[in-house]
């Protein structure tokens, strides 16, 4: 066992207060886990896991605030200050009935509880009290060689619990470590399998890859590792799919998403999906006439977004902003000749700033012109907010007021008084009024 040292935060010190409450009683206790995978790094945790001898109704008497999420399998929340942190009892778990949970568990040690757990580097118990490292695993040599090894048998973990293999994935990606050969074969051999994992679990894992700090690699070993065409077929289609090299001189459209990703570092939800499917229009669009093209690929791409993002259960909201990035990308390259009203529009969009960074990464992903995007820039700078979406000058209430009817011609005039307000050409409502009664003359 080794000494660790990290900078301390309020939320460890909640959990070294859990562990010192368990032990006075008399339990053996440990924070555990991803949480000291990343604390051994000088990495802060999100969040801490405690393990414990103490028994789930034990921890119920001793914390006045606790949640029983998994009281069958020991698990317990135990809420503190702002946060919460997982309390479970050691314990060894019994078959697997869905690919999932397990069939049961009886409750055992510290080195029973680490050798059911996935791989050696999440296998590692600490003691903040003594400063020392409990390693049953080998977690500790793969921390240092950056190395990904399954616990035990590789095939049999996975079988334990199929999102497993998406996770092997991630923390490779995620850490910019390699995965071990045979945890590696495993995956491979075992990736159709993944079909048993509901939706929203793969869209958590797909999303927590993708918003990590090397997204790029995370779908090179998706690929490499068969899940991909699992999971994601419309991407893994993209692979082979060939472009003009006058733009695209990196290579095929996969390469070429590849490479957008490798140019995100931590990207929100919406611009990782923007940029993996970006392009997903481009196989069923490719046509080679004077060059290779891909006509309407956006569009095509944006519905075939959609239908994949509900298939992975995304909100509605997180939805239409990921398909609105995908319909949009190809719009940068009109931005100098787009009327005044259509530029502003355009910049005050909610999901612009995603989409200027997805247009940045895509431009240095292939032809690195960056011209459009310094354009923008400047202009974002020079238009105050107020200009981009000014308050209307006149309402509904106002035409109606001036004698127009309700129906469609109400929402024709204001849309056309805003053209002409984005344009510059009006700017107070006397002015607008006038000039809708003189274009809209009354019958």
């Amino acid at each position: 066992m080794k000494k660790a040292a990290f900078k301390q935060t309020p939320k460890y010190r909640g959990a070294v207060a859990i562990v010192r409450q368990l032990k006075n009683a008399g339990h053996e206790a440990f924070l555990v886990g991803g949480c000291v995978r990343d604390l051994l790094r000088a990495s802060p945790p999100k969040d801490f896991d405690v393990a414990t001898s103490a028994r789930p109704d034990d921890v119920a008497r001793l914390f006045s605030r606790t949640v029983p999420v998994g009281a069958q399998f020991g698990v317990l929340l135990v809420l503190r200050g702002d946060f919460q942190y997982e309390v479970a009892t050691f314990r060894t778990d019994v078959g697997t009935k869905d690919g999932r949970h397990p069939e049961g568990v009886i409750f055992s040690n510290p080195k029973e509880d680490a050798l059911r757990r996935d791989f050696t580097v999440n296998g590692l118990f600490y003691d903040p009290l003594t400063k020392k490292v409990m390693d049953h695993v080998g977690g500790e040599a793969d921390l240092k060689k950056k190395i990904i090894r399954a616990i035990g048998d590789p095939g049999r973990r996975f079988k334990e619990d199929r999102l497993r293999m998406l996770r092997a994935v991630r923390f490779a990606a995620n850490l910019n470590f390699a995965i071990e050969p045979k945890t590696f074969q495993a995956v491979q051999a075992q990736a159709g399998e993944i079909v048993s994992v509901s939706a929203e679990r793969i869209r958590d894992e797909l999303t927590k890859l993708f918003t990590g700090s090397h997204p790029g690699r995370g779908l090179t070993l998706l690929d490499e590792s068969g899940l991909l065409a699992v999971v994601l077929p419309e991407v893994e289609k993209l692979k082979g799919v060939q472009q003009p090299p006058e733009f695209h001189p990196e290579g095929d459209v996969f390469v070429h998403t590849r490479l957008v990703l490798d140019q995100l570092k931590s990207p929100s939800a919406v611009l990782a999906f923007g940029a993996l499917l970006h392009d997903i229009g481009k196989p069923p669009t490719f046509k080679v006439a004077d060059r290779i093209r891909f006509n309407g690929h956006d569009r095509v791409g944006a519905g075939m977004a959609r239908h994949l993002l509900k298939r992975l259960r995304f909100s509605n909201a997180e939805s239409d902003a990921i398909v609105q990035l995908v319909d949009n990308h190809m719009r940068f390259k009109d931005v100098r000749q787009m009327r005044t009203a259509t530029l502003k529009r355009f910049l005050a969009l909610p999901t612009f700033d995603e989409e200027l960074r997805l247009h940045r990464a895509d431009c240095m992903a292939s032809h690195k012109d960056l011209t459009n995007w310094r354009f923008l820039r400047r202009k974002l700078k020079a238009l105050p907010p107020q200009e981009l979406k000014p308050e209307p000058l006149i309402n509904g209430r106002d035409l109606l007021g001036l004698g127009y009817s309700e129906g469609p011609l109400i929402g024709t005039i204001l849309k056309a008084v805003e053209e002409k307000q984005l344009e510059g050409e009006l700017s107070a409502k006397a002015g607008a009024v006038a000039w809708v009664q003189e274009a809209f003359p009354r019958r």
